[in-house]
């Protein structure tokens, strides 16, 4: 294979199968429209079903959801149409390692359902923010994780998808690339601004099956196509394009594609780094980032959000087979476009001298799915868009609503706060269209990467301030602050040189400062937790401790107190309880008719859901505070999601034994 200049497989030796020009024939088209009325139906539904005119019920779907619609939008917010792109490239480029980023939510999704959700659930809480201003008091930690995370949704959420999905689209329509990325923005902000979160879920639910069928059934047609699962491995190894440097190593699969724990010093996704720092920012995505957490929050109960995390991480097994391994298949086929290694022949192909990976999915999906599944898979990856951008914009939405408007304008009603919730939608989607040229330029063919590596650099330093604030009561706000604050600085330091310095192409000598390609971006994410967690600890042991009667059910520790929580501020107490009661505002004098209309449409009409909601008293407000906080479990419900939860762990440990 070392010195192979050909292509060699089972499909010929230099010549690769034609792609069908793009376009979508009547019965894709019916697949498509079939699949665009399903979801409106759905979403139609849910705004119906849901009273969306107060916060209670736009943000947190009236906490009335059941296991498996949470587990279900768990795993579409969490996979979009970055998956489907980024790990097919991932595998086409690298092997199956990527596949092990899938595989570790296994863990932190325990984590969500067994420590954090409880915790969050009994301190009352709406936002991953305000929980910390519940610990910590002060403003300054609050603003800053609202500004950190809206940033974080741009940078790897919103801008990644919406790249990914324009790939697809402009590869399957031949579309121009942002008139797809409009569109799609157009229909998917539009149920996000009108649903609330409650249709954001149910469409989620929905968009899981078409997602599980329609990638099932690709995963199935490509392992038929080369044989099945067992030749994946032999015909992997061959797929070498026919034009390459003979000096280098650049275009050859790496030896090591098929193992998921690789050499800690020289390869590309060292196994230290797979095991310790995947986990830090899994942990910071599955159980403090608030598109994740916002979902538990919405379940009826602990026992349902606990379920919804078994099912969502039984369900991450598959990415590996439905996306890594078909992207291998991609690439077995197409080894010169896929595979190409040259600038110039990439420059070709794909547009980009870096690589064509990235196209690895698109160009599988056009040449092996028959008429009418290829309508199914484009509906996939805009289920895949759209899942995750709605959740996105949906959780956005409540960060900027709860933690940084209200801090901006504290006596802002009910219905100002669903509207700037709402017009902030519609300056992310301005903000993440401007960031996808940056992404098209830096990814460096290779999405997921893009993706985890920018993650590396921002979201240890959250991690690290969530863990201690849930088992060490010791910690303080100055030393919360400012360990956030000098890890963020750090991380955001090394993103900045390796956005400016870039890296070598392939075969080309190494430019970069030692610490940017000797210090491995996983490596890098379990220092920089390593010195946000020393920092935070040795300003919080200098500095005077928070009172205990204050950090009641915000702790590991008693987050199954019943005693009162005193406040660390009476103002901030105000504006709990205005978040998490039932707050409505009811206009007194008549509107129009039109504006009647449009209220009723986006959920603004206070007797939505049917008549004037009365006025609650004070008793009747901690009543209902009292119910939500709790988070007791009755007897079986307890005992068949602890089952479900070591069935799921016992798969997760069997699967990287088997594939180390």
């Amino acid at each position: 294979i070392g010195m192979a200049t050909t292509a060699t497989s089972a499909f010929g030796t230099t010549g690769e199968p034609p792609l069908p020009e793009p376009g979508l024939e009547a019965a894709d088209i019916g697949v498509i429209v079939a699949y665009f009325a399903v979801i409106l139906a759905v979403g139609i539904w849910a705004m119906c079903r849901t009273n969306r005119s107060n916060v209670q019920g736009f943000f947190l779907a009236g906490r009335d959801i059941t296991w498996f619609p949470v587990g279900a939008s768990l795993f579409s917010s969490n996979i979009g149409s970055g998956h489907f792109v980024g790990l097919a490239g991932s595998g086409a480029s690298s092997g199956i390692a990527q596949g092990s980023f899938e595989w570790n939510a296994v863990v932190t999704l325990l984590f969500l359902g067994w420590i954090f959700a409880p915790i969050y659930i009994a301190s009352g809480v709406v936002t991953m923010p305000e929980y910390l201003r519940e610990r910590f008091g002060g403003q300054r930690i609050r603003m800053s994780l609202s500004i950190l995370s809206l940033i974080l949704y741009i940078f790897t959420k919103i801008s990644a998808d919406l790249f990914a999905g324009a790939i697809f689209i402009q590869e399957a329509l031949g579309w121009n690339l942002y008139l797809a990325i409009c569109i799609l923005l157009a229909i998917t902000a539009l149920y996000t601004v009108t649903g609330g979160l409650a249709a954001v879920i149910y469409t989620d639910t929905a968009q899981t099956f078409i997602m599980l069928i329609g990638g099932l059934v690709m995963m199935g047609l490509s392992f038929d196509y080369i044989g099945g699962y067992n030749n994946l491995e032999p015909e992997y190894f061959k797929a070498i394009p026919s034009k390459r440097d003979t000096n280098t190593s650049c275009g050859l699969p790496r030896p090591d594609s098929f193992h998921v724990f690789r050499d800690p010093i020289d390869s590309d996704l060292p196994w230290p780094g797979m095991l310790f720092g995947i986990t830090i920012i899994a942990t910071w995505y599955w159980c403090t980032d608030q598109v994740i957490v916002q979902r538990t929050l919405a379940a009826k109960n602990l026992s349902h959000a606990k379920g919804g995390c078994v099912l969502a991480g039984t369900l991450k097994v598959l990415p590996m087979y439905m996306m890594v391994m078909v992207g291998m298949v991609s690439r077995i086929i197409f080894p010169d476009q896929i595979g190409c290694s040259l600038p110039s022949e990439c420059q070709a192909v794909c547009g980009s001298p870096n690589g064509c990976t990235n196209y690895a999915y698109a160009k599988l999906v056009l040449f092996i799915m028959p008429v009418g599944l290829k309508g199914l898979l484009l509906a996939v990856m805009i289920a895949a868009l759209m899942s995750s951008l709605t959740s996105v914009f949906n959780s956005a939405s409540t960060l900027f609503t709860c933690d940084i408007w209200m801090k901006i304008r504290p006596k802002a009603k009910t219905r100002e706060q669903m509207i700037v919730g709402r017009v902030f939608i519609l300056v992310m989607v301005g903000i993440s269209i401007a960031w996808v040229p940056i992404i098209q330029a830096f990814s460096d063919g290779s999405l997921f990467d893009y993706i985890q590596s920018i993650t590396s650099f921002l979201a240890p330093p959250i991690t690290a301030v969530f863990v201690m604030a849930v088992f060490w009561p010791r910690l303080n706000e100055p030393g919360t602050f400012w360990g956030l604050t000098l890890g963020i600085i750090i991380g955001l330091v090394r993103m900045i040189l390796e956005f400016a310095i870039g890296s070598p192409a392939c075969g080309k000598p190494e430019f970069r400062p030692t610490i940017l390609y000797k210090v491995h971006y996983l490596y890098f994410a379990m220092i920089l937790f390593s010195v946000t967690c020393v920092l935070s600890i040795c300003i919080s042991l200098v500095t005077p401790p928070i009172n205990e009667k204050c950090l009641v059910r915000l702790t590991y520790w008693n987050r199954y107190s019943k005693r009162k929580r005193i406040p660390l501020s009476e103002f901030y107490k105000k504006k709990v309880i205005k978040f998490i009661s039932m707050d409505l505002l009811v206009y007194a004098w008549p509107k129009p008719m039109w504006r009647r209309a449009i209220d009723l449409f986006c959920g603004l009409d206070a007797s939505q859901g049917g008549g004037d909601q009365p006025e609650l008293t004070e008793a009747q407000q901690e009543e209902i505070m009292k119910s939500m906080l709790d988070i007791t479990e009755e007897k079986w419900p307890a005992i068949f999601v602890n089952i479900g939860a070591v069935v799921m762990v016992a798969a997760g440990v069997f699967l990287f034994g088997f594939y180390a």
